[in-house]
């Protein structure tokens, strides 16, 4: 690479890099993750910069390299558990409440095929048009319409499903408490 487009890239890197970042940290719930993500795509970029011919689209191509390296790692993942002698302290913060909301939403989004959770992230959370998030993925924009609509149904299938499963163990306690009640009388 000539020394003009490596300078030329450390420029769109710098001027680039929070809203890069902010496009890691919707894709991975971890801000570790999202900055491993960010920092991949960035050398898979630096190897091809030369080859984008329209740099304007160097979001779009970055954010496609995202995506692809977030679905190699979701399908090489593996779980694994770190046993600890203690659990780590829970404290009490002002803005629990939305921190658990983009918990609870984040957790969600896990429930989505990695195509349909790019498309929710790119149509919704980066608030691009359907035509920018078709050309990000390399589909047409009837495809991102239609896996949209099937990955916000599934959304809505799964916080329903919670929403009545919250219900149900709710008044399950309930019950225990007044057959215990009736016991002590």
């Amino acid at each position: 690479m000539a020394h003009g487009e490596v300078l030329e890239f450390e420029e769109y890197v710098r001027t680039r890099q929070d809203a890069l970042l902010r496009s890691a940290r919707r894709l991975v719930p971890d801000p570790v993750d999202a900055q491993d993500l960010l920092q991949t795509a960035l050398v898979r970029t630096y190897g091809r910069w030369d080859g984008i011919a329209d740099k304007s689209l160097a979001d779009a191509y970055l954010r496609r390299v995202m995506i692809n390296t977030r679905t190699e790692w979701w399908r090489a993942r593996k779980l694994e558990e770190v046993p600890t002698e203690q659990l780590p302290d829970a404290s009490v913060e002002d803005g629990a409440e939305q921190r658990a909301d983009r918990a609870l939403l984040m957790d969600i989004l896990g429930v989505l095929a990695p195509k349909q959770r790019s498309v929710v992230v790119l149509r919704h959370w980066e608030q691009m048009s359907t035509e920018e998030t078709a050309a990000a993925l390399g589909m047409s924009a009837g495809t991102v319409k239609s896996t949209l609509h099937r990955a916000l149904a599934r959304l809505r299938q799964e916080l329903e499903s919670r929403e009545l499963d919250a219900h149900a163990l709710e008044r399950a306690e309930q019950g225990d408490e007044r057959g215990m009640e009736r016991c002590a009388a």
